[in-house]
C-alpha cells in the first residue's frame, strides 16, 4: 500500500511540472493578452447600430475621404446600420443594404484654396451622419485647411509601450498614470468622435486637427468634451482611466490621411 502511495505521489509531481507556469507581469500581477483593437481588414464592411463614418474610417486605417470617395457618398455622409461601404477598389455608382436602394447624389468636389485666411467657423463645412432613434442626424464637420502649429504631449507619464510599424504591433503609444490624471488635447482642433463603440480601446476621444491629422485618446476613466466641440491644445478633454485595458494608463495615437505614424515624431522631445 505505500509503495503504491509513493508511486502515485511521484506521477502527481510529474504532472505539475508539466503545467505551464502563468506568465507574471514584473509589477507582480498576472499579465493580460494585448487588447484586440478589432480593426476591419475585409474589402467591405457592413454597418453596425452607433457607427459613423469617422470610426469606420479610423478602424480601418484609411481616409474618411477615401471611403466616401469609393462609395459615392457626398455631404452630409449619411450611413445607416445595414449598409455596405466598400472600403477598397475603384469603387460603384451605387452600395446600399438589402433596406435601402435608393441612389446617391455626387457633387463635384472643390478645390482646396490656396492662402486661406479666413477663421474655421466661417469655411465650408462637411458632414456624416448616424442613425439615432429610428431617424438620420447630420453633423456638420468642418473641412480644416489650417496647419498644426506644433503638438504637445497630452500627459506626463512613462511610456511603456512604444510605436511599432508591424502588421500586429502598437500603433500609437502608451503613458502610465494614475486613474483621474487630466488628459489634454495635443493640439487645436474639432472633436469628431466620444464616446466607448470602439471595442478594444474603451472611452476614447478622437479629435480632428486638419483634413490630414487625427490624434485619438483612450482607456479614459471618464470624457470632459462632447462631439462637435472645438477644443484648443492643451484643453482637458479627459481623465486617465483603464477602460478597455487591463491597467491605467492613456493610449495616444496620431494618424496622417488615415494611416498611423509615430506620435513621439510630432511631440516635443522630453
Amino acid at each position: 500500500m505505500l509503495i503504491v502511495l509513493i508511486t502515485l505521489g511521484m506521477l502527481l509531481s510529474c504532472a505539475d511540472r508539466t503545467r505551464p507556469a502563468p506568465v507574471v507581469s514584473l509589477s507582480g500581477k498576472t499579465a493580460s493578452p494585448p487588447v484586440n483593437k478589432a480593426t476591419i481588414k475585409s474589402k467591405q464592411y457592413k454597418v453596425k447600430s452607433g457607427e459613423t463614418l469617422y470610426s469606420i474610417a479610423w478602424r480601418s486605417g484609411k481616409d474618411v475621404r477615401t471611403i466616401a470617395s469609393l462609395n459615392q457618398l457626398s455631404a452630409p455622409y449619411r450611413i445607416y446600420p445595414g449598409q455596405i461601404l466598400l472600403l477598397t477598389g475603384k469603387g460603384s455608382k451605387t452600395l446600399a443594404s438589402a433596406k435601402a436602394s435608393s441612389k446617391i447624389n455626387v457633387k463635384t468636389r472643390q478645390p482646396v484654396q490656396k492662402n486661406v485666411k479666413k477663421v474655421v467657423a466661417n469655411q465650408k463645412t462637411q458632414a456624416y451622419g448616424e442613425k439615432s432613434g429610428g431617424k438620420f442626424t447630420n453633423v456638420k464637420v468642418p473641412s480644416l485647411t489650417q496647419k498644426v502649429k506644433s503638438w504637445m504631449w497630452p500627459v506626463n507619464g512613462k511610456i511603456i509601450s512604444r510605436f511599432s510599424s508591424s502588421a500586429k504591433g502598437n500603433k500609437g503609444i502608451d503613458i502610465a498614470g494614475n486613474k483621474g490624471k487630466p488628459i489634454k488635447a495635443a493640439a487645436d482642433g474639432l472633436v469628431v468622435y466620444a464616446g466607448n463603440a470602439l471595442r478594444g480601446y474603451g472611452n476614447l476621444i478622437i479629435i480632428k486637427h486638419n483634413d490630414d491629422y487625427l490624434s485619438a485618446y483612450a482607456h479614459n476613466e471618464s470624457l470632459l468634451v462632447k462631439e462637435q466641440q472645438r477644443v484648443k491644445a492643451g484643453k482637458v478633454i479627459a481623465k486617465m482611466g483603464n477602460s478597455g485595458t487591463d491597467r491605467t494608463m492613456l493610449h495616444f495615437e496620431i494618424r496622417f490621411r488615415g494611416k498611423s505614424v509615430n506620435p513621439t515624431r510630432y511631440l516635443p522631445k522630453i
